[in-house]
């Protein structure tokens, strides 16, 4: 068990406050661009020193301001891999896992690297070096190249973010497949959640340095507290609104979103009627009609016009004008069977249950 009671003044406007834990398994530092996930990491592998605190793994204290320990890094025995991977362009794929296993005898590290490989499916390109390998096979050394020596922490700091969906994904699914073997702490630094969903078994969100969510993905970002957090989470569409109608039976409210006459019905809260309100709701939660539907338990039906369509990927991103710009992403083939354009007439279908109330 990680355990992690820091701070950290980092400028005169910016200071990091981490408290959290981390179990074995892994745990997803999540949070934007600037709000302190590399600066935690740095401070639990030993690059950065915290201003006071406690660092620990189980009973092993790495950091404690009051009894003036402070672990040197080489001494930690913590994996850490860097977004820039740092491999050493030199040396072979084989050599680049070895580095760290110089104090072993050659039989044992040949071992150690040959299992290794094998679990991250590079035994085929150990001859190699870097230059001479691809992104996804590069990111699979660096990782091999941290677990060999058998940490007692792994850190990654965004080692992902260069490579396609596909490739993550399958380099994730070795990634857990390990852990699930070896279950030490993994602290994984992510802004994207898909990586959170794939991989995470905990999640803690860092906003402007401090924790402000932590628990099961499910917990923290498909019922976000906050609108920072919804929109990290995923969700495109937020906005600001206000109850003008309590439904106590139906256990929901009736809002206006601010400045339109757009009307949509969320889940009850105890906002009281006049208490402005901020609402978030997922891209692909909406459904589009090119005909006025009828006969639907959804109980917003918006009607709109396509102001922009665009392709990412395998999907379709469309910008609808219903009174406000909502996104709402579609398959290219649903798109296409909708007839869909910009200047085309649409219905916009939510669910309530849709619509999450955030602060």
């Amino acid at each position: 068990m990680l355990t992690v009671d820091i701070e950290k003044h980092v400028s005169p406007i910016f200071s990091l406050e981490a408290h959290l834990t981390a179990p074995p398994g892994v745990t997803i530092l999540f949070g934007a661009s600037g709000s302190g996930k590399s600066t935690a990491l740095r401070c639990l592998a030993g690059l950065t020193r915290p201003d006071s605190g406690r660092i620990a793994i189980d009973e092993r204290v790495l950091f404690d301001s009051m009894t003036n320990i402070d672990v040197p890094v080489r001494e930690r025995h913590i994996g850490y891999v860097f977004q820039q991977l740092a491999l050493f362009p030199h040396l072979s794929t084989a050599d680049n896992i070895a580095y760290g296993l110089s104090n072993l005898p050659i039989a044992e590290r040949r071992r150690r690297v040959a299992a290794i490989a094998d679990a991250f499916h590079i035994s085929s390109i150990l001859d190699r070096k870097p230059s001479q390998t691809s992104g996804g096979e590069r990111q699979r050394t660096a990782l091999a190249r941290a677990l060999v020596t058998m940490p007692s922490l792994l850190l990654l700091d965004e080692p992902l973010s260069a490579l396609d969906h596909a490739i993550q994904s399958r380099i994730l699914d070795d990634l857990r497949r390990w852990n699930e073997s070896h279950r030490i702490p993994v602290v994984y630094v992510t802004h994207n959640h898909r990586e959170v969903f794939a991989l995470g078994e905990r999640v803690v969100v860092l906003e402007s340095g401090r924790v402000v969510a932590s628990g099961s993905p499910h917990e923290v970002l498909d019922q976000p507290g906050r609108a920072a957090v919804a929109s990290l989470a995923g969700f495109e569409n937020v906005f600001d609104a206000v109850v003008i109608e309590r439904h106590e039976i139906g256990g929901t409210m009736t809002c206006r979103v601010n400045d339109t006459q757009t009307v949509i019905e969320v889940p009850l809260h105890t906002d009281a009627v006049g208490d402005a309100i901020r609402v978030a709701i997922r891209a692909g939660d909406i459904l589009v009609a090119n005909q006025e539907p009828h006969g639907v338990s959804a109980r917003n039906v918006l009607v709109g016009e396509v102001a922009a369509l665009r392709r990412e990927g395998a999907t379709v991103v469309a910008s609808i004008d219903a009174g406000r710009r909502f996104v709402v992403h579609l398959t290219p083939g649903g798109a296409e069977a909708l007839g869909l354009g910009p200047g085309a007439r649409v219905w916009l279908i939510i669910k309530t249950y849709s619509c999450r109330l955030v602060a």
